[in-house]
Protein backbone atom coordinates (compact mmCIF):
# COMPACT_ATOMS: atom_id res chain seq x y z
CA UNK A 1 0.00 0.00 0.00
CA UNK A 2 1.07 3.80 -0.96
CA UNK A 3 2.05 5.37 2.01
CA UNK A 4 1.19 9.06 1.47
CA UNK A 5 0.56 11.49 3.86
CA UNK A 6 -3.17 12.23 5.00
CA UNK A 7 -3.70 15.98 4.30
CA UNK A 8 -4.82 18.13 6.90
CA UNK A 9 -8.35 19.40 6.51
CA UNK A 10 -8.78 22.86 4.96
CA UNK A 11 -11.98 24.06 5.71
CA UNK A 12 -13.08 26.32 2.67
CA UNK A 13 -14.66 29.21 5.12
CA UNK A 14 -14.57 29.26 8.85
CA UNK A 15 -18.38 30.84 10.29
CA UNK A 16 -19.83 30.01 13.73
CA UNK A 17 -23.92 28.57 13.46
CA UNK A 18 -25.39 31.70 15.39
CA UNK A 19 -28.98 31.48 16.31
CA UNK A 20 -31.62 32.67 14.07
CA UNK A 21 -32.26 35.98 16.11
CA UNK A 22 -28.42 36.40 15.74
CA UNK A 23 -27.95 36.62 12.01
CA UNK A 24 -31.38 38.41 11.17
CA UNK A 25 -30.94 42.45 10.33
CA UNK A 26 -33.79 44.43 9.15
CA UNK A 27 -34.38 43.55 5.62
CA UNK A 28 -33.20 45.97 2.95
CA UNK A 29 -35.51 47.18 0.12
CA UNK A 30 -35.18 44.99 -2.61
CA UNK A 31 -32.76 45.38 -4.81
CA UNK A 32 -33.24 46.61 -9.00
CA UNK A 33 -31.84 42.88 -9.58
CA UNK A 34 -34.79 41.18 -7.47
CA UNK A 35 -37.18 42.78 -10.20
CA UNK A 36 -36.51 39.72 -11.98
CA UNK A 37 -39.11 36.99 -12.26
CA UNK A 38 -37.43 33.96 -12.61
CA UNK A 39 -38.77 31.47 -15.25
CA UNK A 40 -37.86 28.16 -13.61
CA UNK A 41 -38.40 24.94 -15.75
CA UNK A 42 -38.11 21.28 -15.29
CA UNK A 43 -34.39 20.22 -14.96
CA UNK A 44 -33.53 17.67 -17.59
CA UNK A 45 -30.54 15.62 -18.67
CA UNK A 46 -29.52 17.78 -21.46
CA UNK A 47 -29.41 20.58 -19.12
CA UNK A 48 -26.25 19.05 -17.84
CA UNK A 49 -23.56 21.32 -19.96
CA UNK A 50 -24.90 24.28 -19.17
CA UNK A 51 -25.45 23.49 -15.55
CA UNK A 52 -21.53 21.63 -15.20
CA UNK A 53 -20.09 25.15 -16.96
CA UNK A 54 -21.74 27.44 -13.92
CA UNK A 55 -20.89 24.78 -11.54
CA UNK A 56 -17.02 24.30 -13.08
CA UNK A 57 -16.32 28.57 -12.88
CA UNK A 58 -18.11 29.11 -9.93
CA UNK A 59 -18.22 26.08 -7.59
CA UNK A 60 -19.04 27.92 -3.89
CA UNK A 61 -16.29 24.90 -2.81
CA UNK A 62 -18.74 23.71 0.18
CA UNK A 63 -17.52 20.35 -0.87
CA UNK A 64 -20.91 19.43 -0.47
CA UNK A 65 -22.59 16.80 -3.02
CA UNK A 66 -25.42 18.90 -3.84
CA UNK A 67 -23.71 21.53 -5.67
CA UNK A 68 -22.55 18.68 -8.39
CA UNK A 69 -23.64 17.32 -11.30
CA UNK A 70 -24.76 13.75 -9.80
CA UNK A 71 -26.10 15.35 -7.03
CA UNK A 72 -28.47 17.30 -9.12
CA UNK A 73 -29.40 15.17 -12.07
CA UNK A 74 -29.38 11.81 -10.24
CA UNK A 75 -32.31 13.64 -8.08
CA UNK A 76 -34.19 15.36 -10.44
CA UNK A 77 -37.18 13.09 -10.19
CA UNK A 78 -37.26 12.33 -6.72
CA UNK A 79 -36.87 16.17 -5.91
CA UNK A 80 -38.75 17.29 -8.75
CA UNK A 81 -35.51 19.81 -9.27
CA UNK A 82 -36.74 22.84 -11.78
CA UNK A 83 -34.40 25.65 -12.93
CA UNK A 84 -33.42 28.87 -14.30
CA UNK A 85 -30.26 30.99 -15.08
CA UNK A 86 -29.92 34.36 -14.77
CA UNK A 87 -26.86 36.86 -15.12
CA UNK A 88 -25.05 33.66 -14.90
CA UNK A 89 -25.95 32.46 -11.87
CA UNK A 90 -28.10 28.80 -11.65
CA UNK A 91 -31.15 28.92 -8.96
CA UNK A 92 -32.91 25.45 -8.13
CA UNK A 93 -36.12 25.10 -7.12
CA UNK A 94 -37.17 21.66 -5.55
CA UNK A 95 -38.95 19.62 -2.63
CA UNK A 96 -37.72 20.10 0.95
CA UNK A 97 -35.39 16.76 1.70
CA UNK A 98 -37.56 17.15 5.47
CA UNK A 99 -40.95 17.54 3.62
CA UNK A 100 -41.78 16.58 0.48
CA UNK A 101 -44.55 18.20 -0.09
CA UNK A 102 -42.79 21.58 0.32
CA UNK A 103 -40.90 23.95 -2.10
CA UNK A 104 -37.26 24.79 -1.27
CA UNK A 105 -34.51 26.56 -2.73
CA UNK A 106 -30.76 25.48 -3.29
CA UNK A 107 -28.39 28.46 -2.96
CA UNK A 108 -27.66 30.29 -5.70
CA UNK A 109 -24.29 29.86 -7.32
CA UNK A 110 -22.82 31.75 -10.00
CA UNK A 111 -21.82 35.47 -11.08
CA UNK A 112 -24.13 37.51 -9.26
CA UNK A 113 -23.02 38.55 -5.72
CA UNK A 114 -24.59 36.25 -2.68
CA UNK A 115 -26.73 39.53 -1.53
CA UNK A 116 -28.28 40.11 -5.23
CA UNK A 117 -28.66 36.81 -5.84
CA UNK A 118 -31.05 36.28 -2.75
CA UNK A 119 -32.84 39.43 -3.31
CA UNK A 120 -33.78 37.69 -6.61
CA UNK A 121 -34.85 34.67 -4.58
CA UNK A 122 -36.92 36.28 -2.22
CA UNK A 123 -38.47 38.70 -4.33
CA UNK A 124 -39.86 35.41 -6.10
CA UNK A 125 -40.86 33.73 -3.02
CA UNK A 126 -42.80 36.84 -2.54
CA UNK A 127 -44.27 37.37 -5.72
CA UNK A 128 -45.51 33.66 -5.02
CA UNK A 129 -47.08 34.19 -1.83
CA UNK A 130 -44.37 31.13 -0.51
CA UNK A 131 -41.89 30.76 1.96
CA UNK A 132 -38.03 31.33 0.90
CA UNK A 133 -36.62 28.28 2.32
CA UNK A 134 -32.79 27.30 1.20
CA UNK A 135 -32.66 23.45 1.97
CA UNK A 136 -28.94 21.58 2.40
CA UNK A 137 -27.04 24.40 3.19
CA UNK A 138 -24.09 24.21 4.65
CA UNK A 139 -23.18 24.81 8.00
CA UNK A 140 -20.12 27.37 7.21
CA UNK A 141 -22.65 29.02 4.78
CA UNK A 142 -25.01 29.77 7.27
CA UNK A 143 -23.03 33.49 8.05
CA UNK A 144 -22.72 34.77 4.44
CA UNK A 145 -26.19 33.87 3.86
CA UNK A 146 -27.37 35.38 6.97
CA UNK A 147 -24.82 38.79 6.49
CA UNK A 148 -26.72 38.87 2.86
CA UNK A 149 -30.31 38.20 3.52
CA UNK A 150 -32.27 38.15 7.07
CA UNK A 151 -32.60 34.87 8.67
CA UNK A 152 -35.61 33.44 10.17
CA UNK A 153 -35.04 29.98 11.11
CA UNK A 154 -32.17 27.26 10.89
CA UNK A 155 -33.31 23.63 10.77
CA UNK A 156 -30.75 21.05 11.26
CA UNK A 157 -30.98 18.48 8.01
CA UNK A 158 -29.39 15.10 10.30
CA UNK A 159 -29.87 12.61 7.39
CA UNK A 160 -28.55 14.54 5.05
CA UNK A 161 -24.77 15.30 6.13
CA UNK A 162 -21.90 14.61 3.32
CA UNK A 163 -19.11 12.30 4.68
CA UNK A 164 -15.80 14.00 3.41
CA UNK A 165 -12.20 11.73 4.04
CA UNK A 166 -8.92 12.51 2.96
CA UNK A 167 -8.05 10.73 -0.35
CA UNK A 168 -4.58 9.59 0.87
CA UNK A 169 -6.15 7.75 3.36
CA UNK A 170 -8.66 5.77 1.89
CA UNK A 171 -6.08 5.12 -1.42
CA UNK A 172 -3.59 3.90 1.33
CA UNK A 173 -5.09 2.56 4.22
CA UNK A 174 -2.32 3.33 6.29
CA UNK A 175 -2.66 3.41 9.79
CA UNK A 176 -4.02 1.31 12.87
CA UNK A 177 -7.59 2.72 12.77
CA UNK A 178 -7.48 1.34 8.74
CA UNK A 179 -6.43 -1.94 9.88
CA UNK A 180 -9.53 -3.67 9.97
CA UNK A 181 -10.44 -1.99 5.86
CA UNK A 182 -6.63 -3.20 5.39
CA UNK A 183 -7.41 -6.92 6.33
CA UNK A 184 -10.31 -6.91 4.02
CA UNK A 185 -8.27 -6.08 1.19
CA UNK A 186 -5.69 -8.05 1.78
CA UNK A 187 -8.05 -10.78 2.30
CA UNK A 188 -9.85 -10.11 -1.76
CA UNK A 189 -6.19 -10.00 -2.55
CA UNK A 190 -5.46 -13.36 -1.22
CA UNK A 191 -8.72 -15.18 -2.40
CA UNK A 192 -8.88 -13.70 -5.88
CA UNK A 193 -5.10 -13.31 -7.15
CA UNK A 194 -6.38 -13.12 -10.81
CA UNK A 195 -8.55 -10.08 -10.06
CA UNK A 196 -8.65 -7.65 -12.33
CA UNK A 197 -9.31 -3.70 -12.09
CA UNK A 198 -10.00 -1.47 -15.15
CA UNK A 199 -11.47 1.74 -16.01
CA UNK A 200 -14.88 1.77 -16.59
CA UNK A 201 -15.79 1.93 -20.81
CA UNK A 202 -17.40 0.96 -23.77
CA UNK A 203 -15.48 -2.74 -23.22
CA UNK A 204 -17.06 -3.44 -19.81
CA UNK A 205 -20.17 -1.07 -19.25
CA UNK A 206 -23.01 -3.90 -20.62
CA UNK A 207 -21.27 -6.09 -18.47
CA UNK A 208 -21.52 -3.99 -15.14
CA UNK A 209 -25.41 -3.30 -16.19
CA UNK A 210 -25.66 -6.84 -16.24
CA UNK A 211 -24.09 -7.17 -12.58
CA UNK A 212 -26.19 -4.16 -10.96
CA UNK A 213 -29.07 -5.85 -12.84
CA UNK A 214 -28.95 -8.70 -10.96
CA UNK A 215 -28.13 -7.50 -7.31
CA UNK A 216 -31.14 -7.51 -5.57
CA UNK A 217 -32.41 -4.44 -3.00
CA UNK A 218 -32.93 -5.88 0.60
CA UNK A 219 -36.65 -4.93 1.49
CA UNK A 220 -36.52 -3.13 4.59
CA UNK A 221 -35.18 -0.12 2.28
CA UNK A 222 -36.19 3.13 2.11
CA UNK A 223 -38.11 4.74 -1.03
CA UNK A 224 -35.18 6.86 -1.60
CA UNK A 225 -32.72 3.88 -1.99
CA UNK A 226 -35.39 2.10 -4.54
CA UNK A 227 -35.26 5.73 -6.70
CA UNK A 228 -30.98 6.30 -6.15
CA UNK A 229 -31.22 2.02 -7.63
CA UNK A 230 -33.31 3.66 -10.94
CA UNK A 231 -30.96 6.46 -11.43
CA UNK A 232 -27.70 4.14 -11.25
CA UNK A 233 -29.57 2.29 -13.93
CA UNK A 234 -29.95 5.72 -15.83
CA UNK A 235 -26.75 6.36 -15.59
CA UNK A 236 -25.13 3.08 -16.38
CA UNK A 237 -27.65 3.62 -19.86
CA UNK A 238 -25.54 6.15 -20.85
CA UNK A 239 -22.77 7.08 -18.77
CA UNK A 240 -20.78 9.47 -21.15
CA UNK A 241 -24.09 12.23 -21.01
CA UNK A 242 -23.28 12.70 -17.19
CA UNK A 243 -19.27 12.68 -17.41
CA UNK A 244 -18.89 10.91 -14.44
CA UNK A 245 -15.71 8.84 -14.42
CA UNK A 246 -15.67 4.53 -13.39
CA UNK A 247 -13.88 1.41 -12.47
CA UNK A 248 -14.84 -2.22 -12.43
CA UNK A 249 -13.35 -5.01 -10.25
CA UNK A 250 -13.58 -8.42 -11.43
CA UNK A 251 -12.63 -11.93 -10.99
CA UNK A 252 -12.52 -15.13 -13.10
CA UNK A 253 -15.20 -17.24 -12.60
CA UNK A 254 -18.02 -14.50 -11.58
CA UNK A 255 -16.94 -10.98 -13.70
CA UNK A 256 -17.94 -8.17 -12.45
CA UNK A 257 -17.82 -8.03 -8.53
CA UNK A 258 -18.21 -4.36 -7.93
CA UNK A 259 -17.76 -0.74 -9.52
CA UNK A 260 -18.06 2.71 -8.57
CA UNK A 261 -18.29 6.20 -10.04
CA UNK A 262 -17.71 9.44 -9.56
CA UNK A 263 -17.31 13.09 -10.71
CA UNK A 264 -13.98 15.22 -9.89
CA UNK A 265 -14.40 19.41 -8.83
CA UNK A 266 -11.33 20.99 -8.07
CA UNK A 267 -9.58 19.64 -4.82
CA UNK A 268 -12.76 16.91 -4.55
CA UNK A 269 -13.86 14.03 -5.77
CA UNK A 270 -17.07 12.83 -5.57
CA UNK A 271 -18.04 9.14 -5.26
CA UNK A 272 -21.82 8.81 -6.53
CA UNK A 273 -21.84 5.62 -7.16
CA UNK A 274 -20.42 2.27 -4.91
CA UNK A 275 -22.03 -1.15 -5.68
CA UNK A 276 -20.10 -4.59 -4.93
CA UNK A 277 -21.25 -7.91 -4.57
CA UNK A 278 -21.89 -8.36 -0.61
CA UNK A 279 -21.01 -12.16 -0.75
CA UNK A 280 -17.15 -11.72 -2.17
CA UNK A 281 -15.54 -11.11 1.04
CA UNK A 282 -13.30 -7.84 1.02
CA UNK A 283 -15.19 -6.61 -2.66
CA UNK A 284 -16.50 -3.26 -1.24
CA UNK A 285 -13.26 -2.56 0.71
CA UNK A 286 -11.08 -3.01 -2.44
CA UNK A 287 -13.10 -1.34 -4.87
CA UNK A 288 -12.92 1.66 -2.29
CA UNK A 289 -9.35 1.55 -2.03
CA UNK A 290 -8.34 1.16 -5.46
CA UNK A 291 -10.98 3.68 -6.83
CA UNK A 292 -9.69 6.52 -4.41
CA UNK A 293 -5.86 5.40 -5.87
CA UNK A 294 -6.71 5.56 -9.33
CA UNK A 295 -8.55 8.83 -9.39
CA UNK A 296 -5.56 10.32 -7.13
CA UNK A 297 -3.22 9.09 -10.19
CA UNK A 298 -5.61 10.49 -12.68
CA UNK A 299 -5.96 14.17 -10.89
CA UNK A 300 -2.88 14.87 -8.23
CA UNK A 301 -4.86 17.94 -7.50
CA UNK A 302 -7.43 15.60 -5.42
CA UNK A 303 -6.97 16.04 -1.21
CA UNK A 304 -10.63 14.73 -0.14
CA UNK A 305 -12.98 12.37 -1.05
CA UNK A 306 -16.89 12.96 -0.30
CA UNK A 307 -18.64 9.82 -0.20
CA UNK A 308 -22.44 12.09 0.11
CA UNK A 309 -24.65 11.19 2.84
CA UNK A 310 -26.29 8.01 4.82
CA UNK A 311 -30.24 8.86 4.14
CA UNK A 312 -30.98 7.83 7.58
CA UNK A 313 -29.85 4.45 6.97
CA UNK A 314 -28.12 2.83 9.95
CA UNK A 315 -26.39 0.86 8.25
CA UNK A 316 -24.94 3.02 5.70
CA UNK A 317 -24.07 5.36 8.41
CA UNK A 318 -22.11 2.06 10.44
CA UNK A 319 -20.28 1.59 7.24
CA UNK A 320 -19.42 5.57 6.47
CA UNK A 321 -18.17 6.32 9.97
CA UNK A 322 -15.73 2.89 9.62
CA UNK A 323 -13.82 4.87 7.56
CA UNK A 324 -13.28 7.57 10.08
CA UNK A 325 -14.07 10.69 7.95
CA UNK A 326 -11.75 14.04 8.40
CA UNK A 327 -15.62 15.87 8.67
CA UNK A 328 -19.14 15.00 8.53
CA UNK A 329 -20.09 18.16 6.34
CA UNK A 330 -24.15 19.12 8.69
CA UNK A 331 -26.64 20.81 6.68
CA UNK A 332 -29.65 23.08 7.42
CA UNK A 333 -32.41 24.46 5.78
CA UNK A 334 -32.10 28.10 6.21
CA UNK A 335 -35.50 30.20 6.03
CA UNK A 336 -35.26 33.67 5.06
CA UNK A 337 -37.87 36.51 5.39
CA UNK A 338 -39.85 37.57 2.10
Amino acid sequence: MSTAPVPSYRPVATATIAAPDQLCRRPDPFSKAADKALQFRPMLTRHIPDVRRILALHAPGWRTCDFTVGGLFMWIDYFRYEWDIWQGTLFVRGLNEQDLSSEAYSVPVGAMPLRLSLDVLRRHCYSRGTPCVLSAVPGEAIELIGAAAPVTAIEPLDDWSDYLYGISSLASLQGKAMSKKRNHVNRFMADNPDHTFDPLDSSNIEAVRRFFAAQELAADKSMSADYERLQVMEVLSDPARFGFEGAVLSIPGRGVVAFAMGEVIADTLYVHIEKMAHDVPGAGETINCLFARIMQERHPQLDYVNREEDAGDPGLRKAKLSYHPLEIIRKYNVTLAV
